[in-house]
């Protein structure tokens, strides 16, 4: 194999060169894996090399040792950790002596190298050299090395594993002193300073030790702060961007940088001309009012329980409103008409950012804001007329809603009749702005008033100009969730004008120069309508799923003629914006959709029989066949045995983690809607389920689902969950050991807490199944167990509504299970009773849990007395 030529076919343009040479690769890797690394090392370290082949050797390298999917990336590691120390060494060596090239390319590449070895080793303290050897090599190096070793940390310091970011803080004050170094306003290149600047942001997290000693917090700041005003925008951005970090990590520490030097730096940078500076340094002040918002949750929640242990809170946001947000407003007028609706320019920061401040500082704003708009909706120059709209639309959350509704009042009909602007910009953001108020404010919009011509101007808006489309569909559908009425109600105020929209959004939908977005807003609004139709719309929404079926059956032979990757997407959303309206149509006709239910199941099976691997079309028919099944209950049954191959399927697709959760859900709908008609098909189903537990490609947020629904599995089925009862109980036992550490952080917290959740669930559902059958007895070798999670559960702070009634249900349901005192000793733990009447008085709980814990104490009661448990309805 000519090494080199088979590099090169690995970037060609030609695919077929390419998936060769890609290929050859991957049987050299199989044939000699150490040999094949030692290779490509050396052609990336060979100076007379084509740049093109050394990149393509350093990342067959890289790759050589990092995967997308976590099962895959541990087992790449492994392979390198078994290796010979001499060939690692080798491999190693060649990668930081190309950190000297030359060519940035072969430098930059033998950075993101060393960064895949470094994530494996430093975490096993097994490439202690590394750290030492990058710094010397930032302050001894030539130009070449100091910025790939730069780019090297950076990119080492930005991984996202939680043990190799855990290792590096060992590290922070050689990671410190290299970038700090680098950074600079001394060091003379300015591609080294980029690089370390870079670095820095990326090693901020580490460095926390370092940023706790006020002297060396406070050389880092000034070293930022003057990266700030380098010529190179680069670097400025570099800047911003570690000030914006700064900001997010070590918000108790800015108050006195913020007075001396960051409110000036920070509007200078604003106004920048470069607008990816000016970006950053608008992003900054979001990252304040984030901040700020976070902390007054987090103090007020902190004094609702009663703590005196609050975050310190500056007001940088309201202490600067008069200086920054009239930049803000300004900004919001650099509008580009050429720009693309999602591009992210100075304006939609600008217009984020005001959102934000908006929530943080409240009715402070008000003024300032209103001065701008009174200034500037009049204007002729069309960017004022836009940013007066927007600034509007940018306060309706947040300010006193006293003060804001009289304001909104006055304002809706300007805004409504700027939905006839020659600009479409304008229109576009006034269709924004009453979205805003139909979310936010919707109490300000008088029905009898204002509901006729806003709905009036959105469609005529929908209609007029795809760029407004989101926009108008957005607002349509705030419009409709806001107005609908009671749940079940007879009227309400879409009423009168839903046929008249259903109309137009089809209409829409069927437009020539509709193109994929259009269509796939329009059908959201019409989602929206159908879900929020009263009940004197429900024969419009019989007629409507017609139109939808007929629609959503043409579009099946189509999936064999089209050719382009671009028509196949827009095929698929397609089916997946028509199946999502037959959804809603389903859920809102409930049972009388049954005369049309054969139609419907066998078009789902042609969707899921027609759909290729990696289509996101099955997810959206598992949904809606949950929705039938839910329509249908027990009549359900006779589809069973034409889709449940397709639901094994997809339950065992793991490869396909968003459809495996779409299966796992659909069970437990199954469930429920069959009851012992689902039992046939239980065997299966565990199985599939239990491997899906145990899956190591799927993450843990499916435990908790796939735990619950072995609960309502045994619900359904009663007795004849018996079978599955020991393998499930010793499941369950094992989910309950995980706990929470005070190191634990918020994200594992919450996730023990829904596994114990779902573990709770779990066993109310078996605990009914055996007892309604009268099998308990099958149950006694596990109460132990339970009662030492719900113990367990009882002790710790860290608990949801949610687990505290599923905790109540399984007091309630063992006790009724046990009516004659056999399990009695454990009932008469002090910690029970006190469990019950804590949850009990608890008013912040709803009625539900509340009357759950009556029930679960008048149980636990009976057993004390030794007494004969009564029924739950």
């Amino acid at each position: 194999m000519d090494v080199k030529q088979v590099l090169q076919g690995t970037l060609a343009i030609d695919g077929a060169v390419r998936s060769n040479a890609e290929t050859q690769l991957s049987q050299a890797a199989e044939a000699d894996y150490a040999g094949y690394l030692v290779t490509l090392a050396q052609e990336l370290a060979d100076e007379s090399n084509d740049a093109a082949v050394r990149t393509a050797a350093g990342l067959a390298l890289k790759n050589s040792f990092s995967g997308r999917e976590f099962a895959r990336l541990r087992e790449l590691q492994q392979r390198w950790l078994q290796l010979d120390q001499q060939v690692k060494n080798t491999v190693k060596d060649l990668a930081l002596q190309t950190l000297s090239s030359s060519d940035h390319r072969a430098g930059s590449t033998a950075a993101q190298l060393i960064a895949a070895i470094g994530s494996i080793e430093i975490p096993l303290d097994s490439w202690p050299e590394l750290m030492p050897t990058l710094v010397r090599n930032v302050s001894e190096g030539a130009l070449h090395q100091k910025q790939s070793s730069l780019v090297a940390i950076g990119y080492i310091c930005e991984s996202d594993d939680n043990e190799l970011r855990e290792s590096l803080a060992a590290h922070s004050n050689a990671i410190l002193t290299a970038v700090v170094q680098g950074a600079r306003k001394e060091e003379p290149d300015d591609d080294v300073r980029v690089a370390a600047v870079t670095a820095l942001s990326d090693s901020l997290e580490f460095v926390r030790t370092n940023f706790e000693n006020e002297g060396e917090r406070n050389y880092i700041m000034q070293v930022i702060c003057e990266a700030t005003q380098a010529e190179d925008p680069r670097i400025q951005q570099g800047a911003y961007g570690c000030l914006n970090r700064i900001m997010g990590l070590y918000y108790d520490k800015m108050r006195f940088y913020m007075e001396k030097a960051l409110f000036g730096l920070t509007i200078q940078g604003m106004k920048s001309d470069e607008e990816d500076v000016a970006k950053l340094a608008i992003e900054f002040w979001c990252t304040v009012c984030e901040e700020e918002i976070s902390i007054e949750d987090d103090n007020q929640q902190a004094t609702a329980e009663g703590s005196t242990e609050l975050r310190e809170y500056f007001n940088f946001a309201r202490v600067a409103t008069q200086e920054v947000v009239p930049v803000l407003l300004e900004l919001l007028a650099k509008q580009d008409e050429d720009d693309a609706d999602d591009e992210y320019n100075v304006s939609r920061a600008a217009y984020q950012c005001l959102t934000l401040w908006s929530q943080t500082v409240g009715s402070q704003i008000v003024a300032t804001v209103l001065t701008f708009v009174e200034k500037y909706l009049r204007a002729e120059d069309w960017h004022y007329r836009d940013a007066a709209v927007s600034a509007f639309g940018a306060i309706v959350e947040g300010p006193d809603e006293k003060l804001l509704e009289p304001l909104v009042k006055q304002a809706l009909a300007v805004l409504i009749g700027m939905m006839d602007d020659q600009v479409v910009q304008v229109k576009d953001s006034a269709a924004y702005a009453l979205g805003r108020i139909c979310e936010a404010c919707s109490d300000a919009i008088d029905p009898q008033v204002h509901f006729h011509p806003l709905i009036s101007a959105l469609f005529n808006g929908l209609s007029s100009h795809p760029k407004m489309a989101s926009s108008c569909c957005w607002a349509l559908m705030n419009l409709a969730d806001r107005f609908c009425g009671e749940p079940g109600c007879q009227t309400n105020h879409l009423s009168q004008h839903f046929e008249a929209s259903i109309s137009a959004l089809l209409q829409v939908t069927e437009r020539p120069d509709a193109d994929t977005q259009l269509r796939t807003a329009a059908y959201e609004v019409l989602n929206s309508f159908v879900t929020n139709a009263a009940n004197d719309s429900i024969p419009l929404v019989a007629k409507l799923s017609e139109v939808i079926l007929e629609r959503l059956e043409k579009t099946i032979p189509m999936s064999q003629q089209v050719v382009s990757v671009e028509d196949k997407l827009a095929l698929e959303e397609m089916k997946t914006s028509l199946t999502t309206v037959v959804m809603a149509i389903i859920q809102r006709l409930e049972a009388e959709i049954r005369p049309l239910g054969d139609r419907i199941m066998q078009i789902y099976l042609q969707l899921l029989n027609t759909s290729g691997a990696g289509s996101t079309v099955p997810d959206t028919v598992l949904g809606a066949v949950g929705a039938l099944a839910s329509a249908l209950e027990a009549d359900f049954e006779k589809y069973m045995e034409a889709f449940v191959p397709y639901l094994y399927n997809a339950l065992a697709n793991q490869n396909e983690p968003s459809l495996c959760s779409m299966a796992i859900g659909l069970v437990s709908d199954l469930a429920r809607a069959l009851n012992e008609k689902l039992q046939p098909y239980c065997d299966a189903l565990m199985n599939y389920l239990l491997n899906d537990l145990r899956s190591t490609q799927l993450g843990n947020q499916f435990k908790p689902a796939i735990l619950q629904t072995f609960g309502d599995i045994a619900h359904a089925i009663n007795g004849h969950f018996e079978p599955y009862l020991s393998v499930v109980a010793s499941v369950l036992n094992q989910a309950s050991q995980v706990s929470i550490t005070p190191e634990t952080n918020y994200e594992m917290a919450d996730y023990v807490t829904s596994l114990r959740e779902a573990v709770m669930d779990a066993w109310d559902g078996a605990i009914v199944a055996m007892m309604t059958s009268g099998k308990q007895q099958n149950l006694a070798e596990y109460v132990p167990a339970i009662f030492q999670l719900l113990n367990v559960v009882y002790s710790d702070p860290n608990r949801s509504e949610a687990l505290l009634r599923s905790s109540m249900g399984v007091l309630g349901d063992l006790a009724e299970a046990f009516p004659n005192g056999q399990i009695s000793r454990y009932y008469r733990e002090d910690w029970v009773s006190a469990f019950a009447k804590e949850v009990r008085a608890n008013r912040d709980f709803t009625q539900r849990t509340q009357d759950t814990a009556r029930w679960a104490r008048e149980q636990i009661k009976r057993q004390l007395a030794g007494g004969t448990g009564v029924q739950m309805s």
